[in-house]
């Protein structure tokens, strides 16, 4: 495939290339969450992705500097439709919902496994590990705080809730088990909502 970036006498008619643009990156997307559900984190490379994806090897270094700003562009993509937390989702409902949502996620997503393969490589790469938080972990923990306090505020759940103990007592387990290749049962979340969140009911 041509360099969708490069720049040609028809550049300035309509808005062919900057579809071309998107298509290509959607493109590199797919292929970087594909490569790491097939062979693991170590074994993406930006000449295989650019390979799977059917662009130059220079395109994809335009756009991202590693193979790893490709794959949290893949992962805060996906998770932004995945992983959702609307307004009306609050209090015990809201976070049942949400708990199952990551639970699919995580065990059916390839980009759920984008997000366990970056966990593992935040624990011994120190500036990965800084972006990684930057740009999705410490998003994703302020909506989920979020959608507690909203049932704090509504008088669903009691003024004394410790927020952040909460999310990591539901969160944590069901990270651990996918990190473990675990199976996350229906009735796994229900306990852990139960436990954690209704008996905090007001």
């Amino acid at each position: 495939m041509s360099d969708p970036t490069a720049t040609t006498p028809r550049t300035a008619k309509g808005r062919a290339p900057h579809r071309r643009d998107e298509n290509a990156r959607l493109a590199v997307l797919h292929a970087a969450d594909d490569l790491l559900a097939e062979r693991g984190f170590g074994g993406v490379t930006v000449e295989g992705i650019a390979a799977r994806a059917g662009v130059a090897k220079q395109t994809i270094y335009r756009w991202w500097p590693s193979k790893v700003d490709i794959l949290l562009d893949t992962l805060i993509e996906d998770a932004s439709r995945q992983l959702a937390i609307r307004e009306s989702d609050s209090g015990v409902e809201g976070a049942r919902r949400y708990l199952k949502a990551l639970a699919r996620f995580l065990a059916k997503d390839p980009a759920g496994k984008v997000l366990l393969a970056l966990i593992g490589e935040a624990q011994h790469d120190p500036e990965m590990a800084v972006m990684f938080h930057e740009r999705y972990l410490d998003p994703q923990r302020r909506r989920e705080r979020e959608m507690l306090r909203a049932g704090v505020a509504s008088g669903e759940l009691s003024g004394d809730l410790d927020v952040d103990a909460a999310l990591d007592a539901l969160v944590g387990p069901i990270l651990y088990r996918a990190l473990t290749a675990a199976s996350i049962p229906r009735g796994f979340i229900d306990r852990l909502v139960a436990d954690n969140l209704e008996s905090h009911l007001a």
